[in-house]
């Protein structure tokens, strides 16, 4: 419901936001612009003086405004010829034009109503209350993908579309909804809709036969500093009756221009002075700092229409829409899915085709949309979930753990989970098994018991099937076949063998970047956007299941490049270290967005061994202004010291602060884990100096390595938990 209420309003209204938000922005520039290009009065300048000095300029005066940026603005008629001009209060003369500055009265007509006259006020009252819509929906949103409130200015996983929504509306979710909210009240006011009409004071007439005091003469003129002055009008020469009309941010007084007493006033209700501030929040008019800020965040809204629609798309032809879904208040089975690269999706719809072809109702979402009030007719509810990283879950179901932890009563139908990992991790299926013991600790009936699919195995599932086929009374088979992304072709163009001296051979691999379509640049597909630490997905011949190297190049570099050592018996290493220049491959990209620089200052500690080496290379060369400091470990120096080179020159370069190279062959033979605590002090300085920890390489690796962290922080009262938590730590293990 959530998604939905952000969407489709979203969509609908997109291009009447967009203009509403960019007219908007330019705008708020006009405030300031005018304050700034404005003669402002001196402190402590009266009414009484500034009327002195205009009427000595500008006989025939009729009336002078004072705008919120302090503008002063005078007319009169003189001669029998109208005039205008902006003065300065200083000297009462002629300062500029009193003509709307260059395009102003454009923007404002095509802002409020679209040049509709009131038919365009209520279009544009609309987009102001779908723009209100979207922004709660939106920061609730934000809120459920960061894993509640409390964890709102987390650090943002997954693909680029999704990550620059989130960063944009984290920035400008206040003054979206408060400009939206302030356009309703605006409105309301234009249309009469609501109590804040001015009260005008009683009608008065001037006292007859007497001559028209000067201002300097009159005391509340002489009481009145100009700071305050919204209007002065002089009475008519032509009319005896007529007296000073002096309006100021009190309230409006009709003053006796004979003998200067005051005959009537009236003060402004709290509803108009509530339609004020409104008024100047919204316009930026007398708080030209909040108005130029308020534009810069409408700014957003081009680009975050942008990468809404891009996402849109992307969910269409994504597994996450599966086609003949039932509908949430009415399937009785609900399928729910934690996936962070999309693969648990092909599961899913394996799944549902399976349990649809049985007869079943059946209804799929992201696990991210779980709300037992949404499913009514529920009889069974079966959770997919895939492991991250070091036992967390996908980023786009953080926050679900904790949401069925407070449920405050378990859900009618019973449940399964099944979770997908790799057995190779310690955490294997963890954010699976928490899952499940979530689900107990609430009293929530389980279906059948916890599942688990190692590196995708279409066998595991298909046992599982048949397990959940006999809880459910059904023949179900379940026979998967993954479905891979297009893949592309990649030219070798250059490569580098490392190794041989020491029997493992591994070879730096460079690819041409493939030509990319418009349409992949703008929706960031295929090849057109990466950067170092994704991974690129090889299928090798002879086999099914793809093979993932993790890149040592973004797409700025105008290059693919990988890393690879040649296995024992390895399929995929075994092709790849054979090609020869000018050679291709068929190859796709899938994010690794938890394995990625964060933007920062503070150091960066990069540890890798062996192939490893290639996404902290990646990351060296795309440095540009934080101190990197690298652990690396390899057999020899002749052998298999990967980008030496490189390294040498980033180092000259300043892209790379130290480098601590580790030989378990040579020298103090001894691994990078071994150097790392021999070299404690160093790292312990960095990570209280806030550095980010980057670790990738082999398994046997990362162990000794989080072993060794974990003794430094903890003679600090730290822990690596604690760093995981603040984003600081991070692997990529193999």
């Amino acid at each position: 419901m959530l998604r939905s209420l952000h969407r489709w309003p979203g969509l609908v209204l997109a291009v009447l936001l967009v203009v509403l938000a960019s007219s908007g922005a330019m705008l708020s520039v006009y405030p300031a612009l005018e304050r700034m290009g404005a003669p402002q009065a001196e402190a402590g300048l009266t009414v009484a003086e500034l009327a002195a000095r205009a009427g000595a300029t500008h006989p025939g005066l009729e009336q002078i405004r004072r705008a919120p940026s302090g503008r002063i603005t005078a007319w009169w008629f003189d001669g029998g010829a109208p005039g205008s001009a902006v003065i300065d209060p200083a000297t009462g003369a002629d300062a500029g034009s009193a003509d709307p500055m260059p395009g102003e009265r454009w923007l404002v007509n095509l802002h409020r109503s679209l040049f509709l006259d009131d038919t365009g006020r209520w279009v544009m009252a609309a987009g102001a209350a779908g723009m209100a819509l979207l922004t709660l929906s939106g920061a609730a949103m934000v809120a459920r993908r960061m894993g509640g409130w409390r964890r709102w200015f987390g650090r943002t996983r997954g693909p680029w579309p999704g990550r620059v929504h989130v960063e944009l509306a984290r920035f400008a979710v206040g003054g979206l909804l408060l400009s939206s909210l302030t356009a309703l009240w605006m409105t309301a006011s234009t249309f009469s809709l609501l109590p804040d009409e001015g009260t005008d004071p009683a009608p008065a007439t001037a006292t007859q036969g007497l001559a028209r005091l000067d201002p300097a003469q009159i005391p509340l003129f002489a009481e009145t500093p100009v700071s305050t002055l919204r209007a002065l009008s002089f009475p008519s020469t032509q009319d005896p009756s007529d007296v000073f009309t002096l309006t100021t941010t009190g309230g409006t007084a009709l003053i006796d221009p004979g003998t200067g007493a005051v005959l009537s006033s009236a003060a402004p209700t709290p509803w108009e002075r509530a339609s004020a501030i409104v008024m100047m929040l919204h316009t930026g008019q007398g708080a030209a700092v909040l108005g130029l800020i308020l534009g810069l965040m409408a700014l957003t809204v081009p680009v975050l229409t942008v990468t809404g629609v891009v996402q849109w798309l992307r969910t269409r032809h994504s597994g996450m829409r599966l086609k003949g879904n039932a509908a949430a208040g009415a399937a009785e089975t609900i399928l729910l899915v934690a996936s962070e690269g999309g693969t648990t999706w092909g599961f899913a719809r394996t799944l549902r085709d399976a349990l649809a072809a049985q007869g079943q109702s059946v209804h799929a979402a992201p696990l991210s949309q779980f709300d037992p009030a949404r499913y009514g007719h529920a009889k069974r509810f079966l959770i997919l979930a895939a492991t991250y990283g070091e036992g967390e879950s996908p980023a786009a179901a953080r926050g679900v753990l904790a949401r069925i932890r407070a449920l405050k009563a378990p859900p009618a139908a019973p449940v399964a989970v099944l979770g997908f990992g790799d057995r190779a991790f310690p955490e294997f299926c963890a954010y699976a098994g928490d899952l499940a013991q979530a689900a107990q600790a609430i009293g929530w009936a389980e279906l059948m018991p916890l599942g688990t699919v190692n590196r995708q195995s279409p066998q595991d599932f298909a046992r599982w099937g048949q397990d959940l086929g006999a809880a459910l009374g059904l023949d179900l088979e379940l026979t998967h076949l993954p479905e891979l992304p297009a893949g592309e072709a990649l030219r070798l163009i250059a490569r580098r063998d490392y190794g041989a001296e020491v029997q493992a051979p591994a070879a730096i691999l460079r690819f041409a970047l493939p030509a990319q379509s418009l349409w992949q640049r703008l929706t960031g597909q295929g090849f057109a956007r990466f950067e170092a630490g994704d991974l690129l997905g090889v299928l090798p011949a002879g086999s099914d299941l793809p093979r993932f190297y993790s890149l040592a190049s973004g797409a700025r570099d105008g290059f693919v490049e990988i890393c690879v050592r040649r296995q024992p018996g390895g399929l995929c290493s075994g092709q790849l270290t054979d090609l020869a220049v000018g050679d291709t491959i068929t190859a796709f990209l899938r994010r690794n967005a938890g394995f990625h620089v964060a933007p920062a200052r503070t150091p960066l500690i990069l540890i890798g061994a062996g192939a490893g080496i290639a996404p902290l290379a990646g990351f060296i060369r795309a440095n540009r202004r934080r101190p990197v400091h690298l652990w690396f470990g390899a057999r020899t120096p002749e052998s298999d010291f990967l980008y030496e080179t490189e390294l040498t020159g980033w180092a000259e370069r300043g892209q790379l602060a130290t480098l601590s190279p580790a030989f378990s062959r040579a020298g103090r033979r001894e691994h990078v884990q071994d150097r790392l605590r021999r070299e404690g002090g160093t790292v312990a300085r960095l990570l209280a100096a806030g550095a980010q920890v980057m670790v990738c390489g082999g398994r046997e690796m990362a162990e000794g390595v989080r072993a060794v962290l974990n003794d430094l922080l903890a003679a600090r009262g730290q822990s690596l938990e604690a760093l995981k938590a603040e984003g600081r730590y991070a692997e990529d293990i193999f």
